[in-house]
């Protein structure tokens, strides 16, 4: 009675919680908050941790801190590593929603990835207890996305769905609102960040930190056909002189650093396919993949993929928003969540 109670207090609360960004949706309301997924941590002497700042604030901090400072990402390919990071980074964002209300206790659907074990899925679930929540529900990120998509998840039909999130790429094939056959690709936004610096290293002796290289990413990134015309001029390291130097990259050379990452996503989805069941492998010949997930938004990787894996490759409108928005329709509609189970 006196959940029910608080819950009067409470707004019924989707979570996306990813490796690179944070978001929430409110029953009624749709996606009200999308925040990166950073928390800036002081250590004082004693060993004590106090939290600094969270979100945007934190995200300014990443390489720039000193030592009893650090900008932490509290969760890893869908996996929580620092647990009261984690807590701290939901409770500032529930604030966010409810005010100083004491009194919150919201019903949460968060979503998880498929690969995500028990004690991982243990682990989000009393994360989110202990941050406020009255009741939590743990969806797989797959069927979210799809249901955020509009994809007819409920149907006897295959569906192949490719996340490509911050942490990683989950490739899933779904039907019947459950997970046929998953498989989880290590990287992601920020492999393909890794990758980029990396390439500037090799090709131009020139050390970049990891916000530089999402810079190039959002900006010059293109799965196909990148262009030497395009360019910017970043700062990084000199590996030789040990100097700061300026270097103009090109549009193709961000796309020859994203090649490799991107044939591993095209061998994934071949592989995933190939332990698909072959009637829903001829679904998902005959009505193609479809991407989802931050990541998804680099122009051409749906045409990329195409040409590496043979199969029609679609991307939606705001794919970022796919999983949070799956997330938001089970909050709407809790009977959902018995078709996922049953």
């Amino acid at each position: 009675m006196f959940q029910t109670v608080l819950g009067l207090f409470s707004h019924d609360v989707a979570l996306d919680l990813g490796s690179t960004r944070t978001r929430i949706a409110v029953r009624g309301k749709g996606a009200v908050l999308d925040q990166p997924a950073v928390v800036a941590v002081q250590t004082d002497r004693r060993g004590r941790r106090n939290i600094l700042a969270v979100g945007d604030e934190a995200r300014a901090m990443i390489g720039r801190t000193p030592p009893d400072i650090d900008a932490v990402r509290p969760v890893r390919a869908g996996t929580i590593e620092h647990y009261d990071v984690a807590e701290a980074l939901m409770v500032h964002l529930l604030r966010r929603l409810h005010g100083r209300n004491g009194w919150m206790s919201p019903r949460m659907v968060v979503t998880v990835p498929c690969a995500a074990g028990e004690m991982e899925r243990r682990a989000v679930r009393e994360c989110c207890e202990s941050a406020g929540a009255r009741e939590v529900h743990l969806v797989p990120k797959p069927l979210a996305a799809a249901l955020g998509a509009g994809l007819p998840v409920q149907d006897p039909s295959g569906i192949m769905v490719v996340d490509v999130g911050g942490g990683g790429t989950e490739i899933s094939v779904l039907s019947l609102s459950g997970v046929v056959t998953s498989r989880w690709v290590p990287g992601g936004g920020e492999g393909w960040d890794q990758a980029i610096i990396e390439y500037l290293r090799e090709e131009f002796g020139l050390l970049v930190g990891p916000i530089t290289a999402e810079e190039l990413k959002l900006e010059l990134g293109r799965a196909m056909g990148g262009s030497e015309d395009d360019l910017l001029l970043v700062a990084g390291r000199d590996l030789v002189t040990g100097v700061p130097r300026a270097q103009d990259v090109a549009g193709c050379d961000v796309t020859a650093a994203l090649r490799g990452p991107i044939d591993e996503i095209a061998r994934a989805v071949q592989a995933t396919l190939e332990a698909t069941p072959p009637e829903l492998a001829s679904d998902v010949v005959e009505n193609g993949v479809v991407l989802v997930g931050g990541g998804a938004a680099l122009p051409e990787l749906d045409r990329a993929l195409s040409e590496r894996t043979g199969l029609p490759v679609v991307t939606i409108d705001a794919p970022e928003r796919a999983c949070v928005d799956g997330a938001a329709r089970i909050v709407e509609e809790l009977d959902l969540l018995d078709a996922m189970a049953s």
